[in-house]
């Protein structure tokens, strides 16, 4: 069997949920791989095989375990929510490594992280988004203008977190200045956008060695005031697979998602996350490591489609560490 190291844990808010993800794949990985489940955490790169405990070496890029025995890697799954997996900081350290990875690479990971950069990057090709305005943590805010140019509600994120965290729908011109700080706890910029009155959906697309895929969509509808942390992770929204949209606009959707994933040059599985204003789709975000849990979205979209998870993980593997 060719070992696999899976990479989860790290820095964000979402250590946990990464965890979760990890397991999920480690438990339906196909035969041909042994994975090894690689905990990035304050504590070092820490590996569990059993009763066997190890480090995974950042020097040769093996894996060292306490009977002395040592393995190297065919390649790894990046599987880490936020920093430092999804911002591309662990691919580049593969790359430097020269170990194969499944994941987006360094540019297209660092692009699609940052919600400001990716959102105008793809306004530059015509792809509807929110009117935004980007703010860093040393300038001045004028709050009347910024409510002028927006209008009401106003969405509050930081620009560079993978987790729902900090963000905040302000609907009071009184609400504003205390939610730009909420957001500045997370980074030094963050991206004020205009509201979206519509359907939010979401869609997953992967590539095989041939062509790109599609999942069917995913309607969201938090019980809070947007998907947020809560509604996320612990049973506030209601996901429905499919959408309750006409068939056309799901091609459209459909269509409008792999174009993004073409267009930033994502790899391995991405969840594209739009708001169906009438029979506009404007995006959303980008996400290069969904959730990837027992009850994470993109697994309802493989059930939706008739696609074993196992099987999913085996056309990933197999496509991405051949193409690499």
């Amino acid at each position: 069997m060719k070992n696999l190291g899976i990479i989860c844990g790290g820095f964000s808010s979402e250590h946990e949920i990464s965890l979760k993800s990890a397991n999920t794949i480690l438990k339906h990985l196909p035969n041909a791989y042994k994975g090894y489940m690689i905990v990035l955490s304050d504590q070092g790169w820490l590996v569990k095989d059993g009763y066997n405990h190890g480090v995974f070496d950042l020097n040769t890029g093996m894996i060292s375990f306490r009977d002395d025995t040592c393995i190297s890697l065919a390649g790894a799954i990046v599987y880490i929510h936020g920093n430092p997996g999804e911002n591309g900081k662990i691919q580049a350290l593969l790359d430097m490594l020269n170990i194969p990875y499944v994941n987006a690479n360094v540019l297209a990971s660092a692009l699609s992280f940052d919600k400001w950069y990716c959102n105008q990057f793809l306004k530059s090709f015509g792809i509807p988004v929110a009117n935004s305005v980007l703010l860093k943590v040393d300038e001045d805010i004028n709050e009347g203008e910024l409510i002028e140019s927006l209008g009401l509600p106003i969405f509050v994120k930081p620009t560079d977190s993978g987790s729902s965290y900090g963000i905040s729908k302000v609907k009071k011109a009184e609400e504003l200045r205390s939610a730009i700080d909420t957001a500045f706890k997370e980074g030094r910029t963050i991206v004020l956008e205009s509201f979206l009155n519509g359907i939010e959906v979401t869609c997953g697309v992967y590539r095989d060695k041939t062509e790109l895929t599609a999942l069917p969509l995913t309607e969201i509808v938090s019980e809070n005031e947007f998907f947020d942390y809560e509604a996320k992770y612990q049973g506030k929204s209601n996901e429905i697979t499919p959408a309750r949209i006409a068939p056309e606009l799901t091609s459209t959707i459909q269509k409008e998602a792999k174009r993004i994933y073409h267009l930033l040059n994502l790899k391995s599985i991405a969840r594209i996350d739009f708001m169906l204003v009438g029979e506009t789709p404007y995006v959303i975000e980008v996400n290069t490591t969904p959730g990837f849990s027992a009850e994470s979205i993109v697994p309802k979209m493989l059930a939706e489609a008739g696609i074993s998870i196992t099987s999913f993980w085996e056309t990933i593997i197999e496509t991405e560490l051949i193409l690499s």
